[in-house]
């Protein structure tokens, strides 16, 4: 049986944080293993799996990298593109959390419970939070979840904000059932303002939705969330690791106990059409990433950035 999932693939043409437009290709999607015994590649291989009824190629997320792979180049009779190239941030749950507590710099730590006594004081002594696993709790997990989603930066301009399907949130009863989730929300007093949602797989926590209010910005109510959960998660003694995905972050490399290099490889069909989408994609990925380091370099990135997460 195939371990392939054949899907539309959004290609999103982005200008700095704004996403302009995206066009989808039909492709056979596999995330690798970043746990087992596999070898990082030195180039991308082309899978022996047959395309599958209107396939246009593969998909492979998160494979594992020897070294920098080209960002264009040919396997074959495909296309293949390689638009994000990372270190995959995981935390090894089998220590103590002491020792976890260890691996960060005394300054690191002492900023850390800093903000944690900051924001104690805040809500006038302790921290209220809580943490949500039973199927039972998932609906209300979701409802305050979503209050916060609404108002992220997250949601309003990089669509990725918690999702609130009644089969999304099946879903999340189906796994709750088995153990399979854990979901965190941080309050002020009543008021929801960051939230985490975590499934789990082959014991492995996944870092799938997390968000705060930006009104709580400054209180670093994400970081603070983060701390109390993997602090639980540690405790717990049931997990391998805590696997932040693709992508990377200050938020990711500071929580991180492991970075390894990995790569999204896209190996299309060298059709006129998909010539066209990956050409132009890389293109407009160029423009942004120079409209970034110009904004950068005349010192307004930062404000660009506050001003379009602040903006309702």
């Amino acid at each position: 049986m195939s371990d392939w999932e054949c899907r539309p693939v959004p290609f999103k043409y982005r200008l700095s944080d704004w996403t302009l437009f995206a066009v989808s290709l039909r492709l056979q999607v596999r995330m690798a293993n970043l746990f087992d015994e596999t070898p990082p590649v030195t180039a991308p291989v082309l899978p022996a799996d047959e395309l599958m009824e209107g396939s246009q190629g593969f998909l492979i997320r998160g494979l594992r990298i020897a070294s920098e792979l080209p960002t264009l180049s040919r396997t074959g009779p495909f296309l293949t593109y390689v638009p994000l190239q990372y270190q995959h941030c995981y935390i090894d749950l089998s220590q103590s959390f002491e020792s976890y507590g260890k691996s960060f710099s005394s300054k690191t730590r002492s900023t850390i419970h800093r903000k944690l006594r900051k924001y104690a004081d805040h809500c006038g002594g302790s921290i209220p939070w809580k943490t949500f696993k039973a199927p039972g709790e998932m609906r209300d997990f979701f409802r305050l979840a979503r209050v916060v989603s609404k108002l992220s930066y997250q949601e309003r301009l990089l669509d990725a904000g918690i999702p609130d399907s009644e089969e999304f949130i099946h879903q999340a009863e189906l796994l709750a059932a088995d153990g399979h989730v854990r979901a965190y929300i941080l309050f002020d007093r009543e008021r929801p303002v960051s939230y985490l949602y975590c499934p789990v797989k082959d014991g492995i926590l996944i870092y799938a939705y997390l968000g705060y209010d930006p009104d709580y910005m400054k209180m670093s109510v994400g970081t603070i969330l983060q701390w109390l959960a993997v602090e639980q998660m540690f405790k717990e003694n049931c997990f391998r690791y805590f696997d932040f995905t693709e992508g990377q972050s200050d938020h990711k490399r500071l929580f991180a106990t492991h970075q390894l290099k990995c790569a999204n490889v896209f190996l299309v069909k060298r059709t006129l059409r998909n010539r066209a989408v990956i050409h132009s994609h890389l293109f407009m990925d160029r423009v942004s990433r120079w409209l970034g380091a110009m904004l950068d370099l005349w010192g307004l990135k930062a404000r660009v950035r506050r001003f379009l997460r602040f903006a309702r």
